[in-house]
């Protein structure tokens, strides 16, 4: 089956692009023009992947990013014609899992969209595994976690970090092993990249994010899960 992707920019011109190249991929498509058309078509159809553009009439790119981080983890890549870290960062902080600067080129968003779709796909071919310490709780399988008996909803990339740390305690991962690990050797982003989506991890499972039980850090060298 086509994997299907949404398409939400405001630009005729840059979807008409879009939905020409990756059509040709064999890839499904559908598009949306503001951010409001944009929450309604994630509700009501099925879809593997979203770019979403940052500057949207109605709603903005991050407001829906941060809507539909709520109650999904679908693989999010935003769109910003701005070059400016605060805008990565900000996309990066409300559950986004990539972003690219315009103007791009295409056979890099290509790439981009193959490694994050073949990652979520091997996510969900995995064994029902379950791995618990102290309280918390993942299921490889069904990629869901729980703390004290309670949901918490991760996203794709959030998911991929715990169960990395779960399944080696005590390990000290850098910054640029978890890079390399988790966002490929092909990503371009920076060390901030990784230390935003550990804070926002902690935020989700540490029952006192500012004195970590689960998260620590290894000052000077990197991250690991509390044996």
């Amino acid at each position: 089956m086509a994997r299907r992707i949404l398409l939400v920019d405001d630009e005729p011109l840059m979807i008409k692009g879009l939905k020409r190249t990756l059509e040709q991929d064999g890839y499904e498509t559908d598009s949306a023009s503001d951010g409001e058309e944009a929450l309604k078509k994630l509700n009501s159809e099925h879809y593997d992947l979203v770019l979403l553009d940052v500057m949207l009439p109605k709603l903005s790119g991050i407001e829906v990013c941060q809507i539909v981080r709520e109650t999904s983890d679908i693989p999010i890549i935003m769109l910003t014609a701005k070059g400016e870290d605060m805008d990565k960062i900000l996309g990066l902080e409300y559950g986004a899992d990539d972003y690219m600067t315009k103007p791009f080129n295409i056979l890099e968003v290509k790439a981009r969209i193959k490694s994050i779709l073949r990652r979520a796909g091997a996510n969900r071919e995995a064994p029902k595994m379950e791995l618990s310490a102290n309280g918390l709780s993942i299921n490889i399988g069904s990629r869901s976690a729980t703390l004290d008996g309670k949901n918490v909803s991760l996203t794709m990339k959030e998911f991929d970090l715990l169960q990395l740390f779960m399944k080696n305690p005590g390990k000290v991962y850098s910054r640029d092993e978890l890079l390399e690990t988790i966002w490929g050797q092909d990503y371009l982003g920076d060390f901030r990249t990784v230390d935003v989506h550990i804070r926002r991890l902690r935020e989700k499972i540490e029952r006192d994010p500012a004195n970590p039980e689960y998260i620590l850090t290894k000052w000077g060298v990197g991250y690991y899960f509390a044996q």
